[in-house]
């Protein structure tokens, strides 16, 4: 259920249930409670951060986080992922006691254009910290062409001149491969992801660097692919797994957390285990990672750094303090648990035994 699905329901226009939603003046109060109606009955207000009746405090300066959502990595349950989750709850902590106040917006794609007008004709919307994960150049262009004050999380392009915060995805990937190495590992398969993001392809620039730093090279065969946002194990990976059973990188890097919790949890369900079979090492750092049997060594994303950069950021721009744009990236660690071991050769176990 979209916001223009709620329009089209109630025979509205979106602004209407935009103002409806935001609690804002301009409809009258029978068309109001109609849409509502309508919201609670269609269970839109699950997918919102923000409860439709909480009013909007007037008396702080509002800053307005939007999503973009689509049916690849940021869902319409966005908010339910690990990272966003964490990172959302980070920014509102920091943005409270500053005397601001947080409003969410979730966006379909397909409805980009109407639905960012709306926005950015509400009165009370001072600022935007627009999550920017999956969205291409021409969009993040769009968006800010019709709201100047806007900070871009979780992306970055270098050619626009717009607010960007994110984190060295090329690092991470460079110090969780070269982790894997220290460990004595030669053969290191990668696990992507199926949808692909910036992100994601600057992640296997730095696995390539580190690999061809120490002459290493990875098999075509090693490169496998899994769909991003699922924590179970995968049917059709398990497949692929048993077929190459005796066949497997002795390690692997995967682009996110998500992919190494499932990853993991196919490989255990046809019998192969971590870390004595294959390390994994995963990237971003979710709660879920620590919660996981082994614990899972991941690169750590600084998400409360992000947030506190992006908040000052954003205030600065609607603050009227600066003109000129930046692009601010954070590096990584390695946050190293029990899904990786040192390197023992088949032949050495042979001999031990």
């Amino acid at each position: 259920m979209k916001i223009k699905d709620i329009a089209k329901l109630a025979n509205v226009s979106i602004s209407a249930v935009s103002l409806a939603l935001n609690n804002k003046p301009g409809i009258s109060q029978e068309k109001r409670a109609k849409i509502l109606k309508i919201v609670e009955e269609e269970g839109y207000v699950q997918k919102s951060l923000m409860p439709i009746n909480q009013p909007i405090q007037t008396n702080k300066k509002v800053v307005h986080f939007v999503a973009c959502t689509n049916p690849g990595i940021v869902i319409e349950q966005y908010e339910s992922l690990p990272f966003f989750t964490e990172l959302i709850k980070h920014i509102r902590d920091i943005l409270f006691p500053k005397g601001y106040s947080l409003m969410f917006s979730s966006i379909n794609l397909d409805n980009l254009q109407d639905e960012i007008k709306i926005i950015s004709s509400e009165n009370g919307c001072n600022g935007i910290l627009l999550l920017g994960t999956d969205l291409k150049k021409e969009q993040i262009e769009f968006i800010a062409s019709h709201q100047p004050n806007i900070v871009v999380l979780d992306t970055c392009f270098e050619t626009l001149n717009v607010d960007f915060i994110n984190m060295n995805s090329v690092l991470g990937a460079y110090q969780a491969t070269n982790h894997l190495i220290e460990l004595g590992h030669k053969r290191i398969g990668y696990i992507q992801s199926n949808v692909r993001i910036q992100n994601f392809d600057l992640r296997k620039k730095g696995f390539l660097q580190a690999l061809e730093e120490s002459n290493l090279s990875a098999l075509d065969k090693d490169y496998l692919s899994m769909a991003p946002t699922v924590l179970t194990s995968q049917e059709e990976f398990k497949e692929e797994i048993m077929k190459r059973r005796n066949d497997l990188p002795t390690a692997v890097i995967c682009e996110s957390d998500y992919l190494a919790i499932s990853f993991i949890k196919s490989l255990t369900e046809v019998g192969i285990k971590v870390p004595d079979e294959i390390s994994v090492v995963g990237f971003d750092d979710i709660q879920e990672g620590q919660i996981l049997t082994p614990e899972l060594t991941s690169v750590h994303v600084f998400k409360e750094k992000m947030a506190s950069l992006a908040v000052d950021r954003i205030i600065e721009l609607m603050e009227g303090g600066t003109d000129k744009k930046m692009k601010l990236i954070v590096d990584t660690k390695i946050a190293e648990r029990k899904s990786c071991r040192q390197y023992v050769s088949t032949k050495d176990l042979t001999q031990k035994n």
